[in-house]
């Protein structure tokens, strides 16, 4: 496995966890402070609009915690699992689009279920109130 980058922060607790799993399975690593490496940091806040460690860099990629992987163990098979995408990069942003897309409106779709089912709820109980 290529090396990783892992960009964190002092305080942060999750860096750690992470920090050590990494060491756990043996895949190497090089830290870079958030602090330290301010422009780096900066230039990834600037790409990817979320300043969240810790933030994985694998192989031209970025993996930011609750967006790409929700445990250690999860980052862990990511990593080990990965492969480059066969397809250009356009081809690439227009599927992500896509989905975007489509979890917006999915998002959206649940939502409105929702507020139909308070709706409902609140006209019910407003009807029993008037008996």
């Amino acid at each position: 496995m290529e090396k990783i980058e892992i960009y964190t922060m002092e305080t942060c607790d999750y860096c750690k966890t992470i920090k050590e799993e990494l060491n756990k399975n043996n895949i190497k690593f090089k830290e870079k402070s958030t602090v330290e490496f301010k422009d780096d940091w900066n230039e990834i806040v600037n790409l990817t609009n979320l300043p969240t460690t810790p933030t994985i860099y694998y192989k031209n990629n970025y993996f930011i915690a609750s967006r790409d992987f929700n445990s250690p163990q999860n980052l862990i098979e990511l990593l080990k699992n990965f492969k480059e995408s066969k397809f250009d990069l356009s081809h690439q942003n227009r599927e992500m689009l896509k989905t975007l897309n489509f979890n917006i409106s999915m998002a959206f779709g649940r939502l409105d279920q929702l507020l139909r089912q308070i709706e409902t709820k609140i006209n019910t109980d407003e009807y029993k109130s008037t008996d």
